[in-house]
């Protein structure tokens, strides 16, 4: 996408369910153990048959469907993964189509997979499918870089872990593309208020909408076939393509994050196939856009509150001052700094201003466990005038000699480049209706600072790419998914990104959920090192047990 660092981290870091740290992840099958595919079978075939209009973010709220037994679906479903090793993992690919309303017409996403074979094959259930969190996460690149130690020891011995990359995502075929970020032909607005997160004069705000505007016009000029279909209710179809092409009955299930949604569409759309959901750090599809922003300025600011309050148990002499409120201030006084004279860093023509400040703190809230005493030692170089520790925290690279780079790996061992911040933009602006009018965005700003002060405002400019986005046709609405099994939804109490009262609402509205709570800070809560949490959620893949109402670790 076309956005400053500022922007795009407060996006991506803010309003995701993204994972900036490495997170957690994965799910069973009460129909016995099967015996595990074939390491290498016959290669997915092509339907070409004409199909019935009918697409999956047509409905305002998905309705179950037996998609499985359309006729124009069936060479999707017949597949067969042709898996190869690719390290100690094996690889594959999936076919799906562009447009489930006409899957006939040739255009198909193929999307690449990644398993971890369960380490007993006798005393295999199946494949437990995992989201990592986004939308715009790599499962492949999460696998392959070490993501099976985020699942318990009984998950991987009963389980096929299996990671794989969303329509658009990474290694998809096509795949979002926004291009290279560029700069603007615009003036920069003048004076200080250039490096702060909030905009001050209506000459930054108009900047701000037409770099907004410049971002979507240039992934629309790259990626418009592609754009309208890679929503969430598609991509939950291509999970139920998944699921069979995996063998599996009944699909289990692990989400994080954005991937909480993503398995609370699939149980809407699918309910008789689910075997077991985990969804954890939930978002909740009842909020309109302007709730999810409210909401996450307040988690945000929040954590930060958190963080003073208990930095002096986790990060010891660290800590950037004396006292909670002595970090705060050290905090306060570090975004009123930057904003007026940027901090040097060494090495580095960039500069640590207001925008990368805010990044580096906000990243810094979702693993306090690594990140919490980085922060601090941090904050306290920063208060003495020098930012290049922020700036590592930030992620930020520009102008130094190491570029950032990144990528996710393929199906197989190639490197594709990261396009998660394209993607995140893709799918939230696709999944949930945004305004058209400018105003409706100065006004939850304003709405947001008030709540929140710069966590909610940079919440709030983050959706300004959504203004001119192509639209979808789903909407905020109450999970209806009758004849779902029991659902388990994990909240954290100090979740910065998904609020702890999203998990509340979403186990409520499902039939039978159970909500298991994590008193403590970070984003999500499985395969962070909590042996209550994660005895629970394995006890719940792996034998279908119940998790007792207000079960709290």
């Amino acid at each position: 996408m076309n956005h400053s660092v500022s922007r795009r981290a407060a996006l991506a870091l803010v309003l995701s369910a993204a994972v900036a740290a490495p997170l957690a992840a994965c799910g069973p099958d009460p129909t016995g153990p099967r015996a595990a595919p074939p390491a290498s079978t016959a290669a997915a075939a092509t339907p070409t048959t004409a199909a019935a209009p009918a697409t999956a973010s047509a409905a305002a709220t998905p309705a179950p469907s037996d998609a499985a037994a359309r006729p124009e679906l069936a060479a999707f479903y017949r597949q067969q993964p042709a898996w190869k090793a690719c390290g100690e993992l094996q690889c594959a690919a999936l076919t799906v189509p562009m447009d489930y309303g006409h899957p006939g017409d040739g255009r198909t996403f193929t999307l690449p997979l990644v398993r971890s074979a369960a380490t007993d094959p006798a005393g295999r259930i199946g494949s437990l499918v995992f989201n990592p969190g986004g939308p715009g996460g790599s499962g492949v690149a999460h696998l392959k870089e070490g993501g099976t130690s985020s699942f318990g020891e009984r998950v991987r011995t009963r389980f096929d872990i299996v990671g794989f990359d969303p329509r658009g995502v990474a290694g998809s075929k096509p795949a979002v593309d926004c291009g290279a970020p560029e700069q603007s032909d615009e003036p920069s607005p003048a004076g200080p208020a250039r490096n702060a997160v909030v905009p001050t004069t209506e000459a930054e705000r108009r900047a701000l909408l037409t770099e907004a505007d410049r971002s979507t016009a240039a992934c629309a000029a790259r990626s418009a076939e592609i754009l309208p279909h890679v929503g969430t209710a598609d991509a939950a179809r291509d999970l139920d393509v998944l699921r069979a092409a995996l063998g599996d009955p009944k699909l289990s299930y692990l989400g994080w994050s954005y991937g909480t949604y993503l398995g609370t569409v699939y149980g809407e759309l699918f309910p008789q196939r689910v075997r077991a959901l985990v969804l954890d750090g939930a978002v909740d599809p009842a909020q309109d856009w302007s709730e999810r922003v409210l909401r996450s300025g307040v988690a945000f600011r929040r954590a930060v509150d958190d963080y003073a309050d208990s930095c002096a148990a986790v990060a010891g002499r660290a800590c950037p001052a004396d006292s909670p409120d002595g970090i705060r201030k050290v905090v306060a006084d570090l975004y009123e700094r930057t904003a007026r004279k940027p901090l040097k860093v060494d090495g580095s023509t960039r500069r640590v201003d207001q925008n990368l400040l805010h990044s580096a703190l906000t990243k810094a809230m979702y693993t306090p466990e690594s990140q919490w005493k980085p922060l601090s030692e941090a904050l306290r170089s920063a208060h003495r005038g020098n930012g290049t520790a922020l700036a590592a925290l930030a992620g930020d690279t520009s102008g130094s000699d190491d570029d950032g780079g990144g990528g996710g790996g393929g199906g197989g061992g190639e490197t594709v480049p990261d396009n998660s911040d394209a993607v995140l933009s893709a799918v939230n602006c696709l999944d949930v209706p945004h305004p058209a009018d400018p105003q409706a965005y100065w006004d939850l700003l304003d709405r947001a600072r008030q709540q929140s002060g710069v966590f909610g405002a940079s919440t709030a400019l983050a959706e300004l790419d959504c203004r001119t986005w192509p639209k979808g046709g789903t909407a905020p609405h109450r999970v209806t998914a009758a004849g779902l099994p029991p659902v388990l939804v994990v909240g954290t109490t100090g979740d910065p990104a998904t609020p702890y009262e999203d998990a509340q609402s979403l186990a409520a509205q499902l039939p039978g959920g159970m909500l298991l709570t994590l008193k403590g800070a970070g984003h999500t809560a499985y395969g962070r090192g909590n042996a209550c949490v994660d005895g629970a959620v394995d006890g719940y893949l792996t034998g279908l047990t119940p998790v007792a109402p207000g079960t709290t670790c």
